[in-house]
């Protein structure tokens, strides 16, 4: 009987052939379901983030290395940016990959290792922020003294908000606009950065107001709690930001890097809110202070000039001092003035007086015809003695002359030096000049005397003379009447004139006389 179980058949006979696929799928199988959830802790090594948003990265120590893998939505969820060679905490579970029989870590949570590694990566990170000029005091904006609106970036249910609102209240009520944002976890930073960028878009004229302080707040907490104030993104919004920002995350101690960009950094969310605004009543006490300082001022140098002025005043004479002496003097020469004029008044109606009865018609002919004749005497004794003395003056200036002539004559002769013969000619020519310049004044003042004393002179400045036609002077109209012919002499001619009744035709004129000459010495009656 044969042995159908031989003794040395191989152990391995009754196993039943898998495929590769098969033999891969239960291992991955088994892996996830022994190794459900694990945490594992190791160095990032290989950190790539695909296009879609996934990363793949190698998590690593000194003697082993996992793939480790994390989707698009938990990597927006990481509260830090992974960086290869920075330490972690990593959590998911653990699969394989069958197209390359790899086994793989696919990672939903990730974390710095520690706070020492935390330390290290945001001391990098501050390094490579301020190489990049972020944090340099010349950036710093001033805060204004007073702000209308001011912005805070904060969550809008801690106690953070209320502590900055009740503060402001007290100090200096102004106008505050919240933007709600995380200031804890995955999505915190990005909230943060949107609040700072959104109060910076908005437009001074627009429907909500542009705030005039930014603050940024968040209470105390551990560095993973305040790690969103250490991404690049908050720290970058907030050295870019136009409107002056104050940081005020955490406690005195605690720092973040929004610290080093913002313009001013608060101890605490409190402090932020005393830098904002000043203390009303403390301006109210200071105005009130320089207003009385003003008012003590004012006086005092109101006084100071009223003694000036009285001491000023009283070296002055008095008003009535400087008008009284020249009061006097004007009542004085009042009455001598009145009394003159009284004076004269009685002597030129003396004189009227006097020499009114001795005017008669005839009289006053007579008298005209003989100033007349004296007239025209005294002008042809002028117009003689005139020739006379433009003869004289030429032979006096053709004598000097000839002087001159032969002195220079002699002074040629006397002297070979060409200097001294210009000299005397230009003595000579000045001597010349001078004579004939004061004979020719002579001869003008002369003749304009001559023509002021002429009879055409005075019929020229618009007087007439009328004679009856037996040649007596008409004085009245009642004589001009009486006349019926006259004739009216000017100092271009005579005319003939007739006086008639109402409504009478009028006279023939007679023929005028000849115009004397002109330069002629004409009648004056």
């Amino acid at each position: 009987m044969s042995d159908f179980f031989p003794s040395d058949r191989p152990a391995s006979a009754n196993l039943p052939e898998l495929s590769v696929s098969e033999l891969a799928g239960s291992i991955k199988r088994t892996i996830e379901t022994t190794y459900d959830r694990v945490r594992v802790r190791g160095e990032l090594g290989r950190v790539t983030i695909a296009k879609s948003g996934h990363m793949y990265a190698d998590l690593k120590d000194d003697k082993a290395v996992i793939n480790t893998i994390m989707w698009k939505g938990s990597v927006s969820r990481l509260p830090f940016r992974p960086e290869e060679g920075l330490e972690v905490v990593a959590e998911g579970k653990l699969s394989t990959y069958p197209g390359r029989s790899n086994y793989q870590l696919i990672a939903d949570t990730m974390n710095p290792a520690g706070a020492g590694a935390l330390m290290a990566l945001l001391e990098e990170r501050k390094k490579k922020l301020a190489a990049e000029g972020l944090f340099e005091t010349s950036r710093k904006q001033p805060l204004p003294y007073f702000p209308k609106v001011i912005g805070v970036v904060t969550s809008p249910t801690g106690a953070v908000i209320r502590d900055i609102l009740h503060r402001i209240s007290d100090r200096f009520p102004v106008h505050v606009l919240v933007w709600p944002a995380l200031v804890q976890g995955d999505r915190a930073a990005q909230q943060i950065t949107a609040g700072i960028e959104g109060f910076n878009a908005l437009t001074p004229d627009g429907p909500v107001p542009r705030p005039d302080v930014i603050i940024v707040a968040r209470g105390g907490g551990s560095i993973e709690d305040l790690w969103p104030f250490n991404e690049e993104i908050v720290v970058r919004a907030a050295a870019a930001s136009q409107i002056p920002l104050i940081s005020a995350v955490g406690h005195e101690t605690d720092t973040t890097l929004i610290d080093y960009a913002s313009d001013r950094r608060a101890p605490t969310p409190t402090g932020a809110a005393e830098i904002a605004v000043p203390v009303r009543s403390e301006l109210v006490q200071t105005v009130t202070a320089y207003g009385e300082r003003l008012m003590r001022g004012l006086t005092q140098t109101s006084r100071r000039s009223e003694r000036e002025l009285t001491a000023v005043a009283a070296r002055l004479p008095r008003p009535t001092a400087l008008l009284e002496s020249r009061q006097q003097r004007f009542d004085y020469a009042e009455g001598r003035l009145t009394q003159s004029l009284q004076a004269a008044l009685l002597k030129k109606r003396s004189m009227f007086d006097q020499t009114g009865p001795r005017l008669r018609p005839k009289t006053l002919e007579t008298s005209l015809r003989v100033l007349d004749d004296r007239v025209s005497q005294a002008s042809r004794r002028l117009t003689a003695g005139l020739t006379r003395q433009a003869t004289l003056g030429e032979s006096r200036l053709a004598t000097v002359s000839k002087r001159l002539s032969l002195r220079g004559d002699a002074l040629l002769r006397e002297t070979k030096d060409t200097g001294e013969v210009q000299q005397a000619a230009d003595r000579m020519a000045r001597a010349f000049d001078r004579q004939a310049t004061r004979l020719e004044d002579r001869l003008s003042r002369a003749g304009n005397m001559l023509e002021a004393l002429s009879y055409q002179a005075t019929l020229k400045r618009g007087y007439a003379v009328v004679k009856s036609a037996d040649g007596q002077l008409v004085r009245d109209a009642a004589s001009a009447r009486a006349a019926q012919r006259m004739t009216v002499q000017f100092a271009d001619g005579d005319v003939d004139v007739t006086t008639q009744a109402d409504g009478a035709p009028p006279a023939a004129p007679k023929p005028k006389k000849a115009v004397p000459p002109k330069g002629a010495q004409g009648s004056l009656f």
